[in-house]
């Protein structure tokens, strides 16, 4: 353990933000699997939007907080919208 008092501090702050981003991660990566499940049994395509919406925010924020490189976020996004897209496709044949 560290002796001086502002080591002391920053490990307080690190495992703090340790916790926030794990559940920050954890709560991304259930609002990623909602999606994906959604599309998987090919539900409603508006609920699927609406799921598809709130991951997006959830991936942004994350992208803001840097819990995720920026281009990563990216990537996750767009794979989930084109995945959405297709099943809307699908189902309105």
């Amino acid at each position: 353990m560290a002796n001086i008092k502002s080591a002391k501090k920053r490990a307080k702050q690190t495992i703090k933000k340790h916790s926030k981003n794990l559940a920050r991660r954890s709560a991304l990566k259930t609002s990623v699997k909602k999606v994906l499940a959604a599309v998987a049994v090919g539900e409603d395509v508006e609920k699927t939007k609406v799921l598809l919406k709130d991951a997006e925010s959830k991936l942004a924020r994350a992208k803001g907080k840097k819990v995720l490189h920026k281009k990563t976020a990216q990537r996750k996004i767009s794979r989930l919208a084109k995945r959405v897209a297709k099943a809307e496709r699908a189902q309105s044949k």
